[in-house]
């Protein structure tokens, strides 16, 4: 990577150790993802934590309110029907609806 950012005449910034506000949001990003889900877990295997930061990752995303946004989620999770999921459901028209067959007495 260094010899690629050399080559097409770029210089990397570095964030001094200690110094948190040269990159502020990835430095609250980094203190939710400790306070909400890193200091209350042990992981006993690499997937273990694949997974549990996984859901974590889903929920921060698409669940937890964020202040910044106005209290929405920045990528809410939409709802799609499952029948509009299916092209061939949409192909196929539903048949009409039936009611049964009443009769009616006859007035003389």
């Amino acid at each position: 990577m260094q010899k690629w950012i050399a080559a097409v005449g770029a210089k990397t910034a570095y964030i001094t150790p200690g110094s948190p506000w040269e990159n502020g949001y990835i430095e609250s990003f980094n203190a939710r993802l400790r306070d909400e889900l890193l200091n209350g877990e042990i992981f006993y295997s690499l997937r273990e934590a694949q997974i549990l930061i996984e859901s974590w990752r889903r929920h921060y995303n698409g669940v937890r309110p964020h202040a910044s946004l106005g209290d929405r989620p920045p990528a809410p999770e939409v709802f799609v029907p499952a029948l509009t999921a299916w092209p061939a459901a949409l192909a196929r028209p539903a048949p009409p609806a039936k009611l049964p067959v009443v009769e009616r007495p006859t007035v003389h």
